[in-house]
């Protein structure tokens, strides 16, 4: 008789109590499986409305700067400058927030560097210089900042800018070897050198170069871009020149 009862009291109580909400979705989780493009949207629009909400959120600005790059580079061609846009903009707030903290300065960079390398001369010249102070900002407060990853795009940008406007092939070298010193297994730095050396026609230590981005393991936290930088390395080895 007393289990009868605490079962029926139980059940009542369950059956008073209001249904719960179902659990927001986690843009960190949604981020981690950003190679399903909805759910790179859905994780952008969150920190969007979360920005939105509170404009000093530091980690919402530089979050939504982070996503936006990946979906500029995933989304139909005429969307990606928009997302990069964007991105520039969650950028410059996250540094507005906290001028002290890397991840501003570095996401602002990469979509400022996308847009220089996606949208022709004109962007490239309107962005490289502040696409180099941030990077430097980036060196100044934090070099080891995921991995070195300001010295690889630094790398990138003495590559991709004309020697007319600043860029060097030594310094070039010289940055993405430096980015390796923090994670000598770095898919992206090891293909950045490869088309750095490939570009100063030293052809043996670039193809080298190409072939340890086929044979180095995925980075957990990066697989989604490893898996792409290979695709790009076989078939730049596949051109045989």
């Amino acid at each position: 008789m007393v289990r009868a009862a605490l079962l029926l009291v139980t059940l009542a109580a369950a059956q008073a109590a209001p249904p719960q909400a179902p659990a927001a979705e986690d843009p960190d989780r949604l981020y981690e499986d950003r190679e399903m493009l909805a759910s790179a949207q859905q994780a952008a629009a969150i920190w969007a409305d979360r920005l939105r909400a509170d404009p000093v959120s530091f980690e919402s600005a530089w979050k939504l700067a982070r996503i936006t790059y990946w979906l500029g580079g995933h989304v139909a061609p005429e969307m990606q400058r928009k997302e990069y846009e964007r991105g520039v903009e969650a950028g410059r707030q996250a540094v507005a927030i906290a001028p002290q903290r890397p991840e501003g300065y570095f996401w602002m960079a990469a979509n400022m560097g996308a847009l220089a390398e996606s949208f022709g001369l004109r962007a490239g010249l309107r962005y490289r210089g502040a696409i180099k102070d941030a990077l430097e900002m980036v060196l100044a407060i934090d070099p080891a900042y995921l991995q070195g990853s300001a010295d690889r795009a630094l790398g990138r940008w003495y590559d991709r800018v004309p020697g007319l406007f600043g860029g060097s092939d030594t310094k070039a070298v010289d940055h993405l070897r430096r980015s390796l010193t923090y994670n000598p297994d770095s898919i992206i730095s090891h293909f950045f050198l490869a088309e750095a050396l490939l570009d100063m026609n030293r052809r043996d230590e670039g193809r080298a170069e190409m072939q340890k981005v086929l044979d180095l393991p995925l980075s957990e936290e990066w697989a989604p871009e490893d898996r792409e930088f290979k695709q790009k390395a076989r078939a730049r080895l596949a051109r045989r020149d």
